[in-house]
C-alpha cells in the first residue's frame, strides 16, 4: 500500500485546510433539522456574497461535472444553435453535451496551448447570427490556459446570446465577474481554488437564463440534472428534492468563510503571485511552459512541456516516491505532452512554489535530464519577492 504524499500540488482536488477538515468532522444531522436548514441557507448566502451576485446561487449535489452537464441539459433547447469554444480537453468535451441537446453545433477550436480569440467569436456571429448560446471554459485545467472570457462575454452580449462558463478551476484564483461580464450560467467547483473537497456543483444562473430554462420544455425536472428542482432549496421553508450532501455543505460553508475572511481580491493576488513564481522557476530551470504565451497561463496551475528525454509518468512517480510531492500529468490527448503543478487554494503560497520546483527539478536530474534546479529555485524566490499586482 502506498504511503500518503507529504505535499499534494496537483490540478485538483486540493488538500483542504485544517479548518475545512475540522468542519468535515461535524456530526451529520437530519436534513430537516433546524440547525442544518439554517446552515444551508447561510451557506448559499455566503456563496452569493463570494460570487458577488444579486440572486441566490444554486447548489447541485454532485461533483462539478454534474453542474456542467445540467447546464447543457437545462439551458439548451432543441431548436438552439450553439457555439462551443474548444481550447482544451474540457472545452472540446463540452461540445458533446451541447450537440446532444441542440439543433446545430458550431465550434471554434484552437491548439490546446492557445486561447480563444474574441475576434474569431465575433466573426462567427457575423456568419451565423442565429447563435443562441455560447459555451466556454475559463481556466482549461488540462492545458493550464486562461481564456479571455470578459472579452468573449462582451461579444455574446452584443449579439444577444446566452453564455455558459466553466469556471470550475478559475473561481477563487482570479476574478470571475458573473454579472459584469455578463455570463448567464456559470459552474464553479469547490475542490479547486476555494480549497474544499469535491462533491458539489455551485451555479450562478442569471435572470435571462432562468427565463430560458423555464421556457425550455426539455429542461430536466425530477432529475439529478435538474437545476430548477434546487432553485429555491436554500430556503428553510422549501423541502429538498432529495437528501443533500450534508458533510460537503459543512465543508463548503467553512471554505467560503475562509475565502470571505481573506477577501476575494487578496486570494486572487495570492494565486497570481505564486503562479508567477512557479512559471519563473520552471523557466529558470530551462524548461518550457505549455501555453504559447506566458500571459495565457492560468493562475490556478502551471503546465509545462516535457523534455524529450523523460516521461511524465517517471517524473511524477519519482517526485512522489523520493520527495513526497504529488503533481499532475497530462490529461486526455495531452497525457504524454506535459506535466502540471497545481497552486490553488491552500497551496497558493510561496513555500509551495519552492517545493514544487525543487521536487520536479531534482526528479528530472535524478532521471538524467539536464536542468538547473538551483537556478529554478532562485528564479522562483526572486519572482515572489519582486511581484507586484
Amino acid at each position: 500500500m502506498s504511503i500518503e504524499p507529504l505535499f499534494t500540488l496537483t490540478a485538483g482536488p486540493v488538500q483542504p485546510s485544517a479548518e475545512t477538515i475540522r468542519a468535515l468532522a461535524t456530526p451529520i444531522y437530519d436534513q430537516f433539522d433546524p440547525y442544518f436548514l439554517d446552515l444551508y441557507e447561510s451557506t448559499v448566502e455566503n456563496l452569493r456574497i463570494a460570487m458577488g451576485v444579486s440572486s441566490a446561487p444554486v447548489i447541485l449535489h454532485g461533483e462539478a461535472v454534474l453542474g456542467l452537464e445540467a447546464a447543457a441539459a437545462s439551458l439548451i433547447a432543441r431548436d438552439d444553435v450553439v457555439l462551443n469554444l474548444a481550447s482544451g480537453v474540457y472545452g472540446k468535451g463540452y461540445g458533446y453535451w451541447a450537440a446532444r441537446y441542440s439543433k446545430d453545433l458550431l465550434e471554434i477550436e484552437v491548439p490546446y496551448n492557445q486561447v480563444i480569440n474574441p475576434d474569431d467569436v465575433e466573426q462567427m456571429f457575423k456568419k451565423r447570427p442565429d447563435i443562441a448560446i455560447v459555451a466556454v471554459v475559463h481556466s482549461e485545467t488540462p492545458s493550464g490556459t486562461l481564456n479571455p472570457v470578459k472579452e468573449i462575454a462582451a461579444v455574446c452580449a452584443r449579439y444577444g446570446a446566452l453564455l455558459i462558463v466553466d469556471a470550475v478551476s478559475s473561481f477563487g484564483a482570479t476574478e470571475v465577474d458573473f454579472e459584469g461580464w455578463p455570463a448567464d450560467l456559470v459552474v464553479v467547483g469547490p475542490q479547486k481554488a476555494l480549497g474544499g473537497p469535491p462533491g458539489l456543483s455551485l451555479l450562478y444562473v442569471s435572470d435571462r437564463a432562468w427565463k430560458k430554462i423555464d421556457a425550455n420544455p426539455d429542461a430536466p425536472v425530477a432529475s439529478m440534472l435538474s437545476i430548477s428542482d434546487w432553485r429555491n432549496a436554500h430556503l428553510a421553508s422549501v423541502k429538498f428534492p432529495f437528501t443533500p450532501s450534508i458533510t460537503e455543505i459543512y465543508a463548503l460553508n467553512s471554505t467560503l468563510e475562509q475565502y470571505l475572511r481573506e477577501s476575494p481580491q487578496a486570494a486572487w493576488s495570492r494565486h497570481a503571485r505564486v503562479a508567477n513564481a512557479v512559471q519563473a522557476g520552471l523557466l529558470g530551470m530551462g524548461l518550457e511552459l505549455w501555453p504559447d504565451k506566458r500571459e495565457h497561463c492560468s493562475p490556478a496551475l502551471t503546465a509545462f512541456k516535457l523534455p524529450t528525454d523523460c516521461t511524465g509518468a517517471a517524473v511524477r512517480a519519482h517526485a512522489r516516491a523520493h520527495y513526497g510531492v504529488m503533481i499532475s500529468g497530462g490529461y486526455g490527448e495531452l497525457t504524454h505532452s506535459l506535466l502540471r503543478i497545481g497552486h490553488m487554494g491552500p497551496t497558493a503560497y510561496p513555500v509551495f512554489a519552492v517545493v514544487g520546483i525543487s521536487a520536479v527539478g531534482q526528479s528530472m536530474r535524478d532521471l538524467g535530464v539536464n536542468v538547473d534546479v538551483g537556478a529554478g529555485v532562485s528564479a522562483a524566490m526572486s519572482a515572489v519577492s519582486t511581484f507586484t499586482k
